[in-house]
Order: structure tokens, then sequence, then C-alpha cells
């Protein structure tokens, strides 16, 4: 089992919970697949086969948790909206009618009382001095490395390729406090297999986004963390 573990990247007590279909011991439908595919390729088994049967045995139709989700939305979107009362709109037709009454008065005073307002226009800076500085600045953004690292503040599963598509975090699971080494380059795409983690890139800290299903997102120098799909080659 040691071996196994080893070669998968896959825990020694997910592995047992897979041979035994104990699934409540694993992270998640998910992570099943994930490790079901993996372990079949090590035993040189048929892994797409392996993930339709548990798809069709022990897998809920995706529809039963979405709907739900969507009519909470819905309800919440409904308590939070606006509601203007009659005596709102009351109170409203008032200011409009003091507001007209007003502007009336006032065009009916003695123009020649009105001293001309002298209107000042700024002088113009050199065309395309604060333009230059911008490109230079965003330029010198793009120049710099990216520093990435990933910290675990729960149970989470991380895959992370560099900007050739190899893969420098190989499908790990990471416990709450874990943290990867710190890498450098131009690029990254990483896919969490939950929330439970931050990334930290050029010392500042993003969260990843609560999702039921797996999050990924490119990591690019001088631009923040972009939310893409969460396939990645070397992560299947």
């Amino acid at each position: 089992m040691a071996e196994v573990e080893s070669a998968t990247k896959i825990r020694a007590k997910y592995l047992r919970a897979l041979e035994s279909e104990e699934w409540e011991l694993l992270p998640g439908p998910t992570f099943v697949k994930t490790f079901l595919r993996t372990y079949a390729e090590y035993l040189e088994l048929d892994a797409r086969l392996l993930v339709e049967e548990y798809k069709q045995r022990f897998e809920r139709p995706a529809g039963m948790d979405i709907t739900p989700l969507n009519l909470r939305q819905q309800r919440r979107r409904r308590r939070v909206a606006p509601r203007l009362g009659p005596g709102i709109v009351v109170v409203l037709g008032v200011l409009a009618v003091l507001g007209a009454l007003y502007a009336l008065g006032r065009s009916g005073d003695d123009p020649g009382s009105e001293t001309p307002t002298r209107v000042e226009t700024p002088a113009p800076s050199p065309q395309g001095a604060g333009d230059g500085d911008r490109d230079r600045r965003r330029e010198r953004r793009r120049a710099r490395p990216l520093r990435v690292r990933i910290a675990a503040t729960g149970e989470v599963y991380v895959c992370m390729e560099d900007s050739r598509g190899r893969a420098i975090v190989d499908r790990q699971t990471l416990q709450a406090g874990e943290t990867t080494r710190t890498f450098r380059g131009r690029r990254f795409r990483v896919t969490f297999g939950t929330a439970a983690a931050r990334m930290r890139v050029n010392g500042r800290s993003y969260r990843v986004a609560e999702s039921q299903d797996p999050v990924g997102y490119e990591l690019r120098s001088g631009k923040r963390p972009r939310r893409i799909s969460s396939g990645l080659a070397n992560c299947a």
C-alpha cells in the first residue's frame, strides 16, 4: 500500500476506502472519480469504465443540488430588494414641485445683476506623457516574475501546472496548516478541489471561491488571479 501511495500521490486511507467502496470516507464525488481514474491507470485497468460504473451506481443527478441553491438565492434577492411606499412617493413629488418653483424664481431675476463667471481651462499636459508612464509601469509589473505559494486552511486537493504544462504540485491533498514551497515563474494554472485554501501571490493573499465543483485559476505576472475552467491536462 505504501508503494501505491507513493506512485499515485493518493493517501493510503483513501486507497483503502476505494477498495472497500466506503465512499463516505472520501472528500467528495470529484475526488472519487479522480482517485478512481488514477488508481485504475496504475493497475492498468479501464479507467473510463470504472468511472462510468461509479456514476451510474452511486452518483446523484447534479440537478438535485443546484435547484434549492438557486431558490435560496432568489428569495434572498427578493428580501433585500428596496420597496418604495406611498409616503415616499408623495414626498418626492413635493420636492419636485418646490424645485420647479425655485427654478422659475431664479429665471425671473434681473440678468444684469448677475456677474459672469470666468471659466478657466487647465493647461494641457504634454501629449502622451501620462499614457507613457502608465504603459511603463504596466510593463514593469508584467516583467516581474510571480512568486506563488498555496496554503491549506482545511483538507484540500491541489494540482498546479507551470507555463509549460508541467505538474509542479502533482495531485496532492493538503491538510489544514500545510503549505507548498514558493514557486517562481511567469504563469501558473492551479485547480482546487474545495475552497479550503489561499493563494499567496507576490506577497498578497487571495481566497479560493466557494463552489460545489473544483475551482481553477490562472496566475499571470502583473494581473490578479483569473478564474478559469478547472480541467488541467496533468491533473485529470
